[in-house]
């Protein structure tokens, strides 16, 4: 998606280690007005899936999935990194290795938001080691949902998780998939017709 890459090249820096800091516009200041059409973009997309609910992982991904749930007319569900006292009765639950905080979480859901009659689009921010998704594909197989994709606005193409999400047979669609970044020069290429 040409508009997203514009903007990652305009506001993202890059950092050592892989970071790509797109703090400005996605994941911590957030553009509604970008959100919108990254959320027209997944709607075009998944278009025909008929999706119940849209799954993500707490913090980053919430604002996103909000978003582009309003294009599909469903609600948003996100996993949780701690039980918490207002979270009643069973959960799903998952392991989740964060890339960027490097640790490992459980996240939880509810069993009464998810369940065998859900339709479920799991979508994220980033996508670099892909464990994230994974964690949140268990969490819709647990429940006996239907997983029909993944949508990620920016995947690091040049770390393992999109192919590991792909050889799952998850739909995946990313809205830019970076090639390389460059921390020296701030450089980022990105895979063509995207």
């Amino acid at each position: 998606m040409k508009l997203l890459e514009e903007r990652i090249r305009r506001d993202g820096v890059v950092r050592e280690g892989n970071i790509l800091k797109v703090d400005s516009f996605l994941n911590h200041q957030m553009d509604i007005p970008l959100f919108c059409e990254l959320g027209r973009e997944f709607q075009k997309r998944f278009a025909t899936e008929n999706i119940t609910k849209i799954l993500t992982i707490e913090a980053s991904g919430i604002g996103l999935a909000c978003i582009v749930a309003q294009y599909f007319k469903v609600p948003v569900v996100f996993a949780k990194k701690s039980k918490t006292k207002n979270i009643a009765g069973d959960v799903f639950t998952s392991r989740v290795e964060s890339f960027t905080h490097g640790r490992v979480y459980d996240i939880i859901v509810s069993k009464q938001f998810l369940g065998p009659e859900d339709r479920v689009l799991l979508i994220d921010d980033f996508l670099a080691n892909g464990k994230a998704l994974e964690g949140l594909a268990a969490l819709v197989e647990n429940a006996g949902a239907t997983l029909v994709g993944a949508g990620v606005a920016i995947e690091k193409g040049f770390q393992i998780g999109g192919d590991l999400i792909r050889k799952r047979g998850i739909h995946l669609e990313s809205l830019a998939i970076v090639e390389s970044m460059d921390p020296a020069t701030g450089e980022i290429t990105f895979r063509p017709d995207n």
